[in-house]
């Protein structure tokens, strides 16, 4: 969009940081400054294709390529009319050519391809399905009013949501006035020790505070935590509330004989036929005696062995 210029007035952006370019039907671009000159009497006509266009019709672009622009615009314009849905449609088949047509339409229009004969498929398209046209944008309208009142409500609860966290921030302030105040009249006008005072004031303001309730989410673990950053542990729970989880190592089930563990092969030396782990590896968590464990638990794990008859065999021979 830096590089985009006004085609009439050749003004950029980076010339113009402020610069808007506008948009209208046929999809050619104008900074603001040249629309509002050509159609100072609301009419004109574009400087590149020569249609006449209202000033009214221009708006400003979104998108840094002028085609999507337009045809963003002549999509919008299409589907108000063509509204159809599945269900009425009596198979997929049916609906998919109708989007299909759809399509077609678009792409005639957005590319200027045989632009009257388009335009008369839709008119007879409006004039055909004019009832089910004007129902499906009741359909529509509806549920666009439903949605707008849905946000609306979501914005009433958070308008209010935002005043009671202002009005608690404004009490809280006040509250800690007063209590300043009042802790300032003790120490001018009493007798007893500052530091006396001090802590008695503190343990009051403590238990003040420790009755307010703080509103929490809980998450599994016990912890709970608030808005003003207050943190509180639930305690353990305890037996008779739930079993504690436990951790149990997986067992492998080999039919062969074990594999040695990790140190027994460091001590035996099969580290020496595997590649020494780099830094790199190290840093992913790859170690060297872990890969030759691995190995050699698979290759034991299919081995059958049953020492009572291996022995039974050798008493045979």
């Amino acid at each position: 969009m830096d590089d985009q210029a006004c085609p009439r007035c050749k003004t950029t952006k980076y010339r113009n940081p402020s610069l808007k370019m506008m948009v209208n039907v046929c999809g050619h671009t104008l900074c603001e400054s040249c629309v509002d000159l050509l159609f100072l009497k609301g009419s004109g006509a574009c400087p590149e294709c020569k249609i006449p266009l209202r000033r009214t019709n221009f708006r400003v672009q979104m998108f840094e390529d002028s085609m999507v622009e337009k045809e963003v615009n002549i999509r919008k314009r299409i589907l108000r009319d063509f509204n159809k849905r599945e269900e009425d449609f009596s198979s997929l088949r049916e609906y998919n050519d109708y989007l299909e047509e759809i399509e077609t339409i678009i792409y005639n229009l957005a590319n200027n391809i045989d632009v009257a004969e388009t335009n008369k498929k839709i008119e007879l398209y409006k004039k055909d399905n004019k009832e089910q046209i004007a129902k499906s944008k009741s359909k529509i309208a509806r549920s666009e009013y439903e949605l707008d009142e849905m946000i609306e409500l979501e914005k009433q609860k958070e308008e209010e949501k935002r005043k009671e966290l202002v009005k608690e921030e404004i009490e809280a302030k006040k509250r800690k006035i007063r209590d300043k105040a009042a802790l300032i009249d003790e120490l001018s006008f009493s007798d007893s020790n500052a530091t006396s005072i001090i802590e008695s004031f503190t343990s009051v303001i403590q238990k003040k505070e420790a009755k307010v309730p703080v509103k929490a989410t809980q998450f599994s673990t016990g912890i709970k935590f608030g808005n003003q950053g207050n943190q509180s542990y639930l305690s353990v729970p305890k037996i008779e509330e739930g079993p504690l989880y436990s951790y149990t190592p997986i067992r492998q089930q080999i039919e062969g004989p074990s594999p040695p563990g990790w140190r027994e092969i460091q001590a035996r030396g099969y580290v020496s036929h595997v590649r020494n782990e780099c830094d790199r590896d190290r840093a992913g968590g790859f170690k060297a005696h872990v890969a030759c464990l691995r190995a050699l638990q698979e290759a034991m794990a299919g081995l059958y062995h049953n020492p009572s008859q291996r022995q039974a065999e050798f008493a045979t021979v």
